[in-house]
């Protein structure tokens, strides 16, 4: 009897499940289809393949995302952990470039005025100017030595209180005035002489030519004895502004003056000193005046 022939045959399908596998010849006994089957393995394991590959893809996309997701999210934190570099601020924490830039006005003080330029010239130096104004007081203190303030004088003949080849050189330079006076202590005694001039460069080529005969005459009375007439004295000569100023030192006992006599000396360099620094506050008080008006 044959059973291949007729009947409700049914296609076989390797992908259906629970199909029939056909039979070669319409007997009982005959043999499978040995190359169908082999048809149907071939097609089972090329669908594994892709398979295999498509799930790969797949992995491999879900494995970028997440990376992407989580450089994204480190992206977004600005802490640092220990022993990490600290991340770049995002796009959001920098600045503008259209930002508002502040602005400031352009401030400057003005410079300072100089205290020389005040009594650098007659046409600026217009503060009062006498022998007490200058040397205020009845004696000065210069560190622990204090000095008994003397006689007092002003010439505009300045060639008349000056010796030796001082005459010439105030003379020469157009001194207007010469203010002096005279302090001593303990048998020591010094006359300073200020001579004015109307412009600084006068009173410098005057200090510039005086040498070591250019002497102020000495201030003697009010106590203190004649000093420096006929001795050795000690002398300075200085200059500072319109104003050039000269130191005359010695016994008032009439003793010539010695390098070893340092009293001598420091008398004459304290009263230089301390007629610098009168010169210097008369220009600073004057510049402050200027500066307040």
């Amino acid at each position: 009897m044959s059973f291949g022939q007729g009947g409700s045959s049914q296609q076989w399908d390797p992908w259906k499940p629970n199909s029939q596998q056909p039979w070669n010849g319409g007997s009982a006994g005959g043999s499978p289809d040995w190359a169908a089957l082999a048809d149907a393995s071939e097609a089972r394991a090329k669908r594994r393949r892709l398979l295999f590959i498509g799930g790969g893809a797949l992995a491999a996309v879900a494995i970028g995302t997440a990376v992407a997701v989580a450089v994204v999210s480190a992206g977004s934190s600005n802490q640092a952990g220990p022993g990490t570099e600290s991340q770049l601020p995002g796009v959001s924490d920098l600045p503008s470039a259209t930002g508002t830039v502040p602005s400031f006005e352009p401030t400057s003080a003005p410079p300072p005025l100089d205290p020389k330029d005040f009594v650098a010239s007659a046409q600026k130096d217009k503060a009062p100017l006498s022998p007490d104004i200058l040397f205020p007081g009845t004696q000065l203190t210069m560190g622990d030595t204090v000095y008994k303030k003397g006689p007092t004088a002003d010439t505009k003949n300045c060639a008349s209180a000056a010796k030796a080849t001082l005459p010439k050189v105030l003379t020469d330079n157009r001194c207007t005035r010469l203010i002096r006076v005279t302090y001593s202590r303990d048998g020591v005694a010094v006359t300073v002489g200020v001579a004015v001039f109307a412009t600084e460069a006068q009173a410098t080529k005057a200090k510039q030519q005086a040498d070591a005969k250019s002497i102020v005459k000495s201030l003697s009375g009010g106590g203190v004895k004649d000093f420096c007439v006929g001795a050795v004295c000690r002398s300075t000569t200085n200059a500072y502004g319109r104003y050039a100023y000269f130191t005359l030192s010695g016994f008032t006992s009439g003793k010539d003056v010695t390098e070893k006599d340092k009293a001598v000396f420091r008398t004459g360099d304290d009263l230089q000193e301390f007629t610098y620094r009168q010169i210097r506050r008369r220009g600073e008080a004057q510049a402050s005046a200027a500066a307040a008006g």
